[in-house]
């Protein structure tokens, strides 16, 4: 049996995808995995911020129109790249255990966020970091910064900004963790939605891949991700607009919060539910409303220009 993996070719999105593949392998010795490369628009456009390039699902698209063709049979995807609608035809099928969801300050001369100096430069590419940062240190200065983690770290070490945000999740799978200077809570910079996890996307009439890949499904992953990724559906959301969430499940429970801020960070919206984690994608669902009444509609009409 031979089952093919779809992935982009960035180091971390191989790493992710090789892990899969070991996993499969070890669990079905009998079964052939390989790794197929597949660039996407977001790979192939580097030198403009993700929300002037516009759409969703700039870096699974072509991932996902492979699976349709049957050219792979499953797609290993970091989460928060991709939409909360998914094409015909296909599913998110497994949910691996989550890894850390944190961001993480990164940075050669200075102990932590709150130790840069009035005027610093800090570079991200994400509306949701950079809106976050300007509210809790509106005096300092957001530089763009594209590329994969190593591209960004160079670039810190040339100079060109004081320090970085990453994701805490990308930096331990790479083996780099002892770069971190400081992990920032979930108050502080709440997560994109879906950060720290990986999606399994297969095609929803592919019987095969789906009961070979059942093993790596961890249900409480799975829970918190379906909660987080309703709240992003009902908010039609993408990478235009800084939304967050993020959902822990606990006894028998979970607990979704939830952020749409303006893009100067100027004003942020938070709240957060609390229910049955077998109404996940409702809870979901009701945040976003709460949100939404809450002054998030006219955040949204402004930046989608509605």
């Amino acid at each position: 049996m031979r089952l093919k993996i779809g992935t982009r070719g960035s180091a971390l999105a191989v790493t992710q995808s090789e892990w899969i593949k070991n996993r499969i392998v070890s669990r079905h010795p009998d079964i052939s995995v390989e790794l197929v490369r597949i660039r996407t628009k977001g790979d192939k456009i580097i030198d403009s911020p993700l929300s002037k390039i516009g759409g969703k699902g700039l870096f699974v698209k072509e991932i996902e129109d492979a699976l349709l063709r049957k050219e792979v049979d499953l797609a290993v995807h970091s989460i928060k790249d991709v939409p909360a609608e998914l094409p015909e035809g296909l599913c998110l099928a497994v949910f691996p255990e989550r890894e850390d969801p944190r961001d993480v300050f990164i940075s050669k001369e200075y102990a932590s966020l709150s130790d840069l100096p009035e005027g610093a430069s800090i570079g991200t590419g994400s509306l949701r970091r950079s809106s976050q940062l300007m509210h809790i240190r509106p005096d300092i200065h957001i530089v763009q910064l594209r590329g994969n983690v190593d591209t960004r770290l160079k670039k810190l070490e040339s100079g060109a900004m004081q320090a970085i945000i990453l994701a805490a999740a990308g930096m331990n799978r790479l083996g780099l963790s002892a770069e971190i200077t400081e992990h920032l809570s979930t108050e502080a910079l709440m997560p994109a939605i879906g950060q720290g996890a990986l999606g399994l996307e297969t095609r929803e009439d592919d019987d095969r891949t789906l009961e070979i890949l059942s093993f790596l499904n961890h249900r409480p992953t799975e829970l918190a991700v379906r909660a987080e990724r309703s709240f992003l559906k009902r908010l039609e959301g993408g990478c235009q607009v800084p939304i967050a969430g993020f959902g822990i499940v606990e006894g028998g429970n979970i607990i979704l919060k939830g952020m749409v801020a303006e893009l100067d960070g100027s004003r942020i919206i938070r709240d957060e539910i609390k229910g049955p984690d077998s109404e996940a994608e409702e809870l979901g669902f009701a945040l976003a409303e709460r949100l939404l009444g809450a002054g998030a509609a006219r955040i949204l009409a402004g930046v989608y220009g509605k």
